[in-house]
């Protein structure tokens, strides 16, 4: 049955489709095209007559009718042969379906059931030796920069899953928050908190209850107490827009597209939430920065 662990990483890359493109890109050098759109597909591979086999999350790169790539995302806590053997039929089921390169990025809980996750997978068929990627902890950046944490949330839960029994991190992590807004600061911290060991949730404990910590947004006032409800409704308003345009500026990033000056003061003197989200979600699928604001 899947652990919270492995349900927090899925949940991730569901709400950060652009995380996995991140990951192969920045960490380990696969050249992935720029400027594709980023969408999510079924799980299932069919795989009749013998059964349905179901991946953990799909990313695809590309127009849906013409995709560049595909990404399987296979979460891991624990070393499991079986799982292992599956690998090389997600990556086939997904060819066949696409026709484009294909990647099974696997994320695993620790360093060594990565990097046995990473080893080459022999098959019967001739010449025929599968490579997963499997994110080695050691590659994720450490992230003590709350202005980091700001601008790429998503990078910084792994940060927080891998690393954050640095204090640095940790606080880095909690204060990045204060600027992402209530709902979307809570929902980082609650992956963080469920993939992280129990001597890294006490850690963010104490520097959520800290004296110095933000106090601006709904997410403050559960965290650091009562009592704190004055001037709290303009900056949770604040924070959540600033949020969704951190948001567009890393879905932007992931897809190697660049704002104009003009197109950029435009997101930034934008405080309308419903228009700030709408931009985001176009984010993923514009071919070019002017098609976000059609």
């Amino acid at each position: 049955m899947p652990s919270s662990w492995h349900d927090a990483v899925v949940g991730l890359v569901g709400e950060c489709p652009w995380l996995p493109v991140e990951i192969l890109r920045d960490l380990m050098g696969v050249d992935i095209p720029d400027d594709c759109p980023i969408w999510t597909e079924s799980e299932v591979f069919n795989d009749r007559p013998s059964r349905d086999l179901i991946a953990d999350k799909v990313i695809v790169v590309g127009p849906r009718f013409a995709p560049v790539r595909v990404i399987i995302v296979e979460v891991q806590a624990d070393q499991t042969p079986d799982k292992r053997r599956q690998i090389p039929r997600y990556a086939m089921a997904a060819w066949l379906r696409h026709r484009c390169y294909v990647d099974v990025l696997v994320i695993c809980k620790d360093e060594a059931t990565a990097a046995w996750y990473a080893k080459p997978l022999p098959t019967a068929l001739d010449d025929c030796l599968y490579r997963p990627k499997s994110l080695l902890p050691s590659r994720v950046p450490v992230i003590t920069d709350s202005v980091d944490v700001a601008a790429d949330p998503a990078m910084a839960v792994l940060s927080v899953a891998y690393h954050g029994k640095d204090p640095g991190v940790a606080e880095a992590f909690v204060t990045g928050l204060g600027s992402l807004g209530a709902e979307r600061g809570e929902d980082y911290y609650e992956y963080a908190n469920m993939l992280s060991s129990k001597q890294v949730r006490d850690l963010l404990e104490a520097f959520v209850t800290s004296t110095h910590a933000p106090r601006f947004s709904d997410f403050a006032k559960r965290h650091y107490g009562e009592g704190l409800a004055e001037g709290l409704a303009e900056g949770l308003a604040e924070g959540e827009a600033i949020g969704e345009r951190n948001t567009i500026r890393m879905v932007l990033k992931a897809r190697r597209l660049t704002l104009t000056q003009d197109q950029g003061k435009l997101i930034d003197d934008c405080g309308d939430l419903s228009q700030l989200k709408k931009w985001a979600e176009a984010a993923l699928t514009a071919e070019k920065t002017s098609d976000i604001f059609l």
